[in-house]
């Protein structure tokens, strides 16, 4: 018997197939729904005598099943396909899976009667450079498919007569998040009919499943759009059933239905897309078994400034329809563009042209119509200096940099786009590389696109990998604008950079990349690593990155020992697979191994290279993962074994898409000092909070003084407004709750949201409730109040608490701190509410007003009439003797004020305050009366006192 088996690059051919045609044809017209009977009718109507003879010169199919489950974005895959030898002699039966190239292969069975054949894998032996040789002369294998990410695995055995093979392959991918969904995709392509064709995939997602899709299948020339158009109704016999957490997809066409999608039984990519529950705060943290997986894919982020340059191929090979695609990939990608970006243009062959010389120009309508004329105007001539127009485009973007006050935090890339491999100037890859490497620096990113076959891949990969960019390869044919414009979607919307992920070095280890020069909008960021202190109860995480204009950190804690939340066993929906509980534990070791990969294409260092290889190899073999380094080697388990079953191996984790270039190629700096997670900022009692309870500390008096306010719910209440002055206006909205058994009060009301207004040096408003903060600078950024963050622009710092407190501090002169109220188990008469403190008002000015700001810069003095007939001043040592007296007065400009002694509590934590007590809504205490302290909307400024002003 004859064994062989292969790992390939690219789509085997598949030519139309005139046996299956006749087939189909004979069972859609006799409506046979099943496979199985073709021989019971092929005894039955001797007419097909002819056909059945032509069919059995090689084994048919008559099974095809895959299952996969997909748990935390990790997939795991068994496909299994049986086939039967129905001749008079021993035929050949070969099976071919299309693969995820992101995939690792981790088991291959082979059933053949009663003999049974499994895969070990082995390490890869050295080649000596005879076999290198021998190796390279062979012609390069189709790759029809290849460049959106996709191999073909092979195996041929030779069936003996009346007999099956029953092929098993087990291989798993991380699901890598484009465009803001994860797609999953398994190709359907058995080169005949099927009798039983099933799919089925299951999904569990503890965070949420969302904007779940199964769209129509998908042929080669589709594939990589990720956008599909026209109708998008699931194929044909597609179950979809989904809970909040758990999804499960079938598809299960009759052989009728498969001859309607394609007669020659290549049916297409089965895909499904979503998306989980997501929040901006530290991301999806979870932990198992001592290791743990961190998702970070932040939402409602404003874009960041971009400085591109296009560097375009138009050498005489672009000819035809590669160069008419791209043409009309750029004029919509132009048109995207935002306002605040610049560009430029470079067109290159043998000799180099740059559409505005020296320059990088900003987005207006003409600089984009002269912009698209010129692209317009490009034709095809000459060879493919490739250096050089990196060279050129590297130094125009630097250049741009150096000389211009550009935004710190904008984002600088180059967008390289050829067809070919160099041919003028230099055309050696390694200098390429090195002379590419020393031209960028560092500073910002290569992203590059290959089109067509005769393109230099491995050129491409290496200098997007090196430069932190992403490299993507596409066939030339009729969706190639499409796929340009696609990826270009990909990268077009950066909303952080420079974004640092750390953990306690005491309390983890061999964690992955965790330094990303760039964060897209669509894409997300993952980390692993091992705990070192497995009995602690939790790990502590920090994200610092930056957003235009601003400075963020993410900070929280998550709990350790989450075995209800991340342990699969026992799922509903999942009892058929048997899933190993390790799979965080896998996910590390699949991005450890492709992080290996990666540094090893990097390394021109020999020796760093081999013991890069000899690290990859040997975690390959630990967990069972077929390498580069690693092969996949067949062994006969024996004449009496068992029959292979079908069902999941260990959960293994392996490929991410693009080789995780966008999450390569910056060194980290230095980590977050743990001194800054000290509050710096101490609450005063100056404040309003509780039922509405305001407090004014006057502390050159040392006494403080103290009123409420009852307001109706929905009142909007000027709490500080220094408009005209310093720019900042403070308004609270109050909400109602039902007041206490036996209360003399109707209702209760307290804070639900605080607004603070600015437009000194800039506008800018900061909207706070108990959920989350909105801030406005003119981009919209979202802060959950259940994380602890930092945000920080020129001119303004927002420091939250998880779930206790938000510090606002403006100009390093202001700072507020806003005290956040929430109840496990509220009673009928509370609510989740805020309270609101002055914590520094030395850059309020004289003239800020408000039922807090009219106090900050007015002295009030204390009478005691009874005691003192002369009006005395009370001091310090009279304040107890004067506890009990009704007849105390306050003195606020000219007014006087009768007051009692109270005893308050202010709700920074424990803190009582003794203060002297106003009633009646403060009455005479405060200028007018309470309601000309009302706003008319959360954004009145009021910029005088009884005025009206919006800002």
């Amino acid at each position: 018997m004859i064994l062989w088996l292969c790992l390939c690059w690219g789509f085997s051919p598949s030519a139309g197939q005139p046996d299956s045609e006749l087939m189909a044809r004979y069972l859609e017209e006799q409506l046979l729904a099943d496979y199985s009977i073709v021989e019971q009718v092929a005894r039955r109507v001797p007419r097909q005598a002819k056909f059945l003879q032509r069919l059995e010169t090689r084994p048919r199919m008559s099974e095809f099943h895959v299952r996969s489950t997909i748990i935390s974005r990790y997939a795991f895959t068994t496909v299994s396909c049986t086939m039967v030898n129905s001749g008079s002699e021993a035929r050949e039966a070969v099976f071919e899976m299309q693969i995820p190239a992101a995939a690792f292969i981790s088991n291959f069975t082979m059933s053949i009667g009663n003999k049974t054949y499994y895969g070990e894998v082995t390490g890869k032996e050295k080649k000596n450079s005879t076999d290198d040789k021998e190796r390279h002369k062979k012609p390069p294998s189709p790759t029809e498919g290849r460049e959106n990410g996709y191999e073909t695995f092979k195996a041929s055995v030779f069936v003996p007569r009346k007999m099956q093979a029953r092929f098993i392959l087990h291989y798993e991918e991380l699901l890598q998040r484009r465009l803001g969904k994860y797609e999953y995709t398994v190709s359907i392509r058995p080169q005949q009919l099927v009798g039983r064709l099933r799919v089925e995939v299951n999904i569990l997602e503890n965070s949420g499943i969302v904007n779940l899709e199964v769209p129509p299948l998908r042929n080669s020339k589709q594939k990589g759009n990720g956008k599909a158009e026209g109708d998008m109704s699931p194929p044909p016999s597609t179950v979809i059933g989904h809970t909040k957490t758990l999804a499960k997809v079938t598809f299960s066409p009759t052989v009728v239905e498969q001859t309607r999608i394609a007669r020659n039984g290549i049916l297409g990519d089965f895909i499904i897309r979503y998306d989980v529950n997501r929040e901006l705060s530290v991301g999806d943290v979870q932990i198992l078994n001592g290791y743990f997986v961190h998702y970070f894919a932040p939402t409602d982020l404003p874009p960041l400034p971009k400085n591109v340059v296009f560097v375009l191929d138009s050498s005489a090979s672009m000819v035809g329809t590669k160069l008419k695609q791209t043409k009309e990939a750029l004029f919509t990608i132009l048109q995207d563009l935002r306002p605040e970006d610049h560009f430029n243009i470079i067109g290159f062959s043998n000799r180099i042209k740059v559409w505005q010389q020296d320059r990088l120009v900003p987005v207006t309508p003409n600089n984009i119509r002269d912009a698209k004329k010129y692209i317009h105007n490009m034709s095809p001539t000459g060879g493919t200096n490739i250096n050089e127009a990196l060279q050129t485009g590297a130094k125009l973007l630097n250049d741009y940099i150096a000389q211009n006050d550009i935004d710190a935090r904008s984002v600088s890339l180059i967008i390289f786009l050829t067809d070919g491999r160099p041919t003028v100037g230099e055309t050696q890859s390694s200098r390429i590389l090195s002379n590419t490497k020393d031209a960028i620096r560092d500073k910002f990113c290569l992203f590059t696109i290959g089109i067509g076959n005769d393109v230099d891949h491995k050129l491409l990969e290496r200098m997007a990998l090196e430069n932190c960019g992403m490299t993507r390869l596409f066939q030339e044919d009729e969706d190639a604008a499409s796929h340009l414009k696609g990826f270009y979607d990909e990268i077009g919307t950066p909303l952080l950079s420079d974004i640092r992920v750390d953990y306690p070095e005491d309390d983890v280890e061999q964690v992955t990349q965790n330094f990303f020069p760039n964060y897209f909008n669509g894409s997300e960021i993952i980390i692993a690593g091992k705990l070192i202190n497995r009995t602690s109860d939790k790990l502590h995480v920090e994200v610092t990155a930056s957003n235009s204009k601003k400075y963020i950190l993410l900070k929280t804690d998550v709990a350790i020992d989450l075995p209800s939340r991340n342990d699969i066993r026992g799922v509903a929906g999942l009892e058929d697979g048997k899933g190993d509980n390790n799979y965080i534990e896998r996910a590390w070791s699949y991005l450890t191994i492709k992080e290996l990969l990666n540094t090893r294409l990097k390394s021109d260092d020999s020796q760093e290279k081999d013991n890069l290889m000899e690290k990859a190899k040997s975690m390959a073999l630990a967990y069972n993962f077929v390498t580069p380094f690693t092969v996949l080697k067949m062994k006969e388990a024996g004449l009496h074994s068992e029959p292979p079953q079908e069902e999941f191996i260990s959960p293994s984790t392996d490929g991410i898409g693009e080789k995780v270039q966008s999450l390569q190629g910056h060194k980290a700096p230095p980590g977050i000092r743990r001194g800054q997670d000290k509050q710096r900022i101490k609450i005063s009692k100056t404040s309003a909070d509780g039922d509405p309870h305001f407090v004014i500390d006057f502390p050159s008096s040392k006494f403080s003084v103290c009123f409420n306010i009852d307001g109706e719910p929905g009142d909007i209440l000027r709490l500080v407004s220094d408009h005209k002055e310093s720019g900042v206006t403070v308004n609270g909205q109050l909400i109602g709750a039902p007041a206490p058994p036996n209360g003399h009060k109707k209702h209760r009301t307290y804070f639900s949201t605080i607004t603070i207004l600015s437009n000194k040096p800039e506008r800018s408003y900061l909207e706070i409730t108990p959920k989350r903060v909105i801030l406005d600078d003119g981009e919209r950024l979202v802060l959950s109040c259940g994380r602890s963050a930092v945000v920080r622009s020129r001119s303004l710092e927002v420091s939250i608490s998880a779930y206790s407190n938000i510090t606002v501090t403006i100009r390093d002169s202001i700072s507020f701190v806003i005290l956040i109220h929430h109840y496990k188990k509220p009673a009928p008469y509370q609510r989740n509410h805020l309270g609101f403190y002055i914590s520094n008002s030395k850059g309020l000015s004289s003239d800020s007003h408000g039922l807090l700001g009219q106090f900050l810069s007015h002295e009030v003095k204390l009478l005691q009439e009874s005691l003192n007939t002369s009006g005395q001043e009370v001091g310090q040592n009279q304040t107890v003797a004067s506890k009990a007296n009704p007849t105390n007065t306050l003195q606020v400009k000219g007014r006087l004020i009768p007051v009692v002694w109270k005893q308050r509590r202010i709700f920074n934590g424990q803190q009582e305050v003794d203060c002297w007590f106003a009633k009646n809504n403060a009455d005479k205490l405060i200028d007018g009366s309470y309601r000309d302290y009302l706003a008319s909307h959360p954004f009145d400024t009021g910029s005088t006192f009884g005025t009206i002003n919006s800002l």
